[in-house]
């Protein structure tokens, strides 16, 4: 596929790295020589110094042959604008827009983006995600992340192996003799600075990051066999009422009963708006490192603490606070942290500073931008391990090359691995002799290099 990344930042980088990796024709422009410059150092891509907004050069980049389009610039406007150009002047059937301004995506406006008015495709909001995020990491406590696939039936789960769990030293093969009744299928560990698939003879070990494809029904008690019984949180406090901050505070209001938010903002005027905008949520003006304010929102009592404002090293000093006001060890344990970053070197100082999840807004991003560039019926798509893995969601229809195949039979490469099945609303964790049928949503994961051949196996046409 032929593809235009406008916007040669961290996310556009990513983005461009990933799906040239996969085998697409990639081409970025940016106005910054810079950023462009290190695009040609480390990627085997085209890239354009200009403006993307610039008939000439968009034609430059080849747009007449152009497949697909994805704005990622720093600027709303200019990403909205891209995409019309794309469209009126040459004809790009997909058109993807990063915006994060709320008042574009206020649904009572969203109409506009349509082929009529303005020819938007696919918007991505990088705060509404990771708001999204955040909610199920809430959701799944012990989790490291939590992610659902086939209309929330089928779950992946992030989790940390602990001293504390009884499934260290355990052969992957022996974990459905140990639990029957668990639907659950480890798909990749995260070991040091290896990720891999694993064989069935493969063992679970201390400080594995893992990731479980299960039932979303069995989350409480899978969390519970590796080890986490960790409560919901009902007191979470918010550092920081900005987007992300704020549609968190709104997501949970919505949908999670019984749970408390206090948001400490510092603006005054950010932090009327958000008292007039959130029904329950208790709104305090002031400084999050304030040692003042933190007392007024009783940090010391909260059971979650996310620092969201737009600082990194504000973020990583909340953490700090936190140890500071909470002096008994067992509170502490029982206390989560997460942090936003946006710089990736400071995810050294996490163990240090006792965070338990920093929050990466450029992955989030990276994520909900692929799952909208895979050809065939995948559905969804999820990366993993900084993109050296996706879990993917696609449809089995009649032209798929798995189609009324045993499992055993598919002739799958090592970098893929079937996850688990949804049929008839039944979750099925695959066995050898499982036969493919017309219909099923399968959860899958498989190495970046190896993306084409998921692509070929659900592709729409036979021919």
């Amino acid at each position: 596929m032929n593809i235009i990344i406008c916007g040669a930042g961290r996310v556009g980088f990513t983005i461009a790295k990933l799906l040239s990796e996969q085998g697409h024709s990639i081409t970025v422009i940016d106005q910054s020589s810079e950023d462009i410059q290190k695009i040609n150092d480390a990627l085997d891509v085209k890239a354009i110094v200009g403006k993307a907004t610039f008939p000439s050069i968009l034609e430059k980049a080849n747009a007449t042959e152009t497949d697909m389009i994805i704005a990622v610039t720093r600027n709303d406007e200019i990403n909205m604008l891209i995409c019309q150009i794309a469209f009126s002047i040459f004809n790009i059937q997909k058109k993807i827009a990063r915006i994060r301004s709320q008042d574009y995506l206020n649904p009572k406006f969203t109409r506009v983006y349509n082929k009529e008015n303005l020819p938007i495709d696919v918007i991505i909001s990088p705060e509404i995600e990771i708001a999204k995020s955040i909610q199920r990491k809430l959701e799944a406590p012990g989790a490291l992340d939590s992610v659902p696939f086939a209309d929330n039936q089928i779950r992946l789960l992030e989790i940390s192996i602990q001293n504390n769990c009884k499934l260290i030293g355990l052969k992957l093969n022996e974990l459905t003799k140990k639990f029957p009744n668990l639907d659950a299928n480890i798909i990749a560990i995260i070991r040091g600075d290896k990720s891999f698939i694993p064989k069935k003879n493969d063992v679970i070990e201390v400080n594995d990051k893992i990731y479980v494809i299960i039932n979303s029904s069995q989350m409480p008690e899978t969390l519970e066999a590796f080890g986490h019984t960790e409560k919901i949180s009902k007191k979470v406090l918010i550092i920081g009422g900005g987007n992300i901050g704020y549609n968190l505070a709104k997501n949970i209001e919505e949908t999670l009963e019984g749970v408390r938010v206090k948001i400490v903002e510092k603006q005054k005027s950010r932090a009327e708006y958000l008292a007039n905008e959130l029904n329950n949520t208790i709104v305090i003006n002031g400084d999050g490192l304030d040692e003042e304010v933190l007392s007024e929102a009783n940090l010391d009592e909260a059971e979650t603490v996310l620092a969201l404002t737009n600082d990194d090293e504000d973020n990583l000093m909340v953490s700090v606070l936190v140890e500071k006001f909470v002096k008994d060890q067992k509170d502490i344990e029982n206390k989560r942290t997460m942090a936003l970053i946006n710089k990736p070197n400071y995810s050294l100082l996490q163990s240090s500073l006792k965070i338990d999840d920093l929050i990466d807004p450029r992955m989030n991003t990276v994520s909900s931008i692929l799952k909208h560039v895979h050809k065939g019926t995948i559905e969804n798509a999820y990366t993993i391990s900084d993109g050296e893995y996706e879990v993917i969601e696609a449809e089995i229809i009649e032209t798929s090359e798995l189609i009324n195949k045993e499992l055993k039979n598919a002739d799958l490469p090592d970098q893929i691995r079937i996850g688990a099945v949804l049929r008839d609303k039944k979750v099925i964790i695959p066995k050898s002799n499982f036969i493919f049928q017309n219909d099923d949503k399968v959860v899958l994961i498989v190495k970046k290099d190896t993306i084409p051949v998921v692509e070929n196996l659900f592709r729409l046409s036979s021919v």
